[in-house]
């Protein structure tokens, strides 16, 4: 196969997979992070950063995007807050 055809189908790929997840953002008490990190466990995991205020992180994950409000309540529910959905336009995996 030429690569320029595989760059191409890497970004249909891409473009595919973007529209299907959305990227999830909240912040949780350290002491909740492994119950939040159940529910949105990412794809290959979360990434998770530390903020100012330090007994809390921020956790940043891909949910797919028909999950999402579920997902945010169910985030809600064990204590996470500023929760934030935000569009991918395209991604490679």
């Amino acid at each position: 196969m030429p690569a320029d055809l595989e760059v191409l189908i890497r970004r249909l790929e891409g473009l595919v997979t973007a529209r299907r997840y959305v990227l999830l953002d909240y912040d949780i008490e350290k002491v909740n992070v492994e119950a939040a990190c159940v529910i949105t466990p990412g794809l290959e995991s979360p990434t998770i950063s530390p903020l100012r205020k330090l007994d809390w992180v921020a956790v940043r994950a891909m949910v797919l995007r028909k999950d999402a409000n579920r997902v945010m309540d169910e985030l809600w529910s064990v204590g996470a807050r500023g929760i934030l959905v935000t569009d991918i336009h395209a991604c490679r995996l």
